[in-house]
């Protein structure tokens, strides 16, 4: 009897300590991402974003830590990238799935667009190792990688405002396969999204821009993800998201121009959804 409480005293100190020394691990990481979410040489406008991206707490909520591989999807002008590489690249991997820039999804004004600001973003990483490490690069061109990605080989993926683009397009369900195929058994998908007006258990109203909350996370269990958890980190109530122009109307975009400019200015970016699923570790059961 003595040996099994001295054994059951031995882990339960084992256990406080490790616990003990995530939360001094998580502290450490915080103050390293704010120190490069906060860095001046983003640029005002990067940074004034801050206060509405909660780059910090959204990034601790998918449970981020420096030794990960995380694969990061269409970072375009490299916002949340500028936090990510430096946060990973002593220990890390980080590679981006860029918006692809030789043709495939390139088919309008938009797609042309966003595809030159993917080319200057890769040209920025080139260019400045020293600052964001070796960032490895892909194309994301929905559903598929380009070119195609090892199955199993990222701790966690992450997406920004995409979904509701690949779900216009019909390829929300096939390219969350892929993202699901890419992860290891255990991995994090981590998704922030605009959320559409929920009008009652069943239905929402989304104008453009704007994704069910309650849809995208079945289309992700549909594919196998299991949802850890939601948060309201992101949330805005001020966004009625009932505009002429969808999600675009808000700003940073504010499609409208001049008008009605400061009403919109002062509702802020939009409500957004921040969802965390894991991909579940496959358990053999006994014959």
């Amino acid at each position: 009897m003595t040996k099994i409480i001295t054994t059951m005293v031995i882990i339960s100190l084992l256990q406080l300590l490790s616990g003990d020394a995530l939360a001094k691990s998580t502290e450490l990481w915080r103050e390293q991402i704010a120190a490069h979410a906060e860095n001046p040489a983003r640029g005002a406008a990067h940074l004034h974003r801050n206060q509405y991206r909660n780059p910090v707490e959204t990034l601790l909520f998918f449970g981020i830590e420096p030794q990960m591989s995380v694969l990061e999807l269409w970072p375009v002008r490299g916002w949340y990238t500028e936090i990510l590489a430096p946060f990973l690249k002593d220990q890390g991997q980080l590679t981006v799935a860029h918006f692809r820039q030789d043709g495939g999804n390139i088919n309008d004004e938009r797609s042309l667009f966003w595809a030159r600001l993917s080319a200057r973003l890769q040209q920025r990483l080139t260019e400045q190792v020293e600052k964001f490490g070796t960032v490895a690069s892909v194309a994301l061109d929905p559903p598929q990688f380009v070119p195609a990605l090892a199955p199993e080989q990222f701790d966690m993926v992450l997406s920004f405002r995409n979904a509701h683009i690949w779900d216009k397009h019909g390829h929300l369900l096939a390219t969350m396969q892929n993202l699901f195929s890419v992860l290891k058994p255990g991995g994090v998908l981590g998704m922030v999204e605009h959320r559409a007006a929920r009008v009652s258990d069943v239905t929402s109203y989304a104008v453009e821009g704007y994704t069910d909350e309650a849809y995208l996370i079945s289309v992700a269990e549909q594919v196998g993800f299991q949802l850890v958890e939601t948060s309201e980190i992101n949330a805005n109530p001020k966004d009625t998201k009932n505009y002429t122009r969808g999600v675009y109307t808000l700003p940073p975009t504010l499609a409208l121009g001049l008008e009605d400019r400061d009403y919109y200015l002062n509702i802020g970016e939009s409500d957004r959804m921040t969802l965390k699923f894991v991909k579940p570790i496959a358990v053999e059961l006994p014959n």
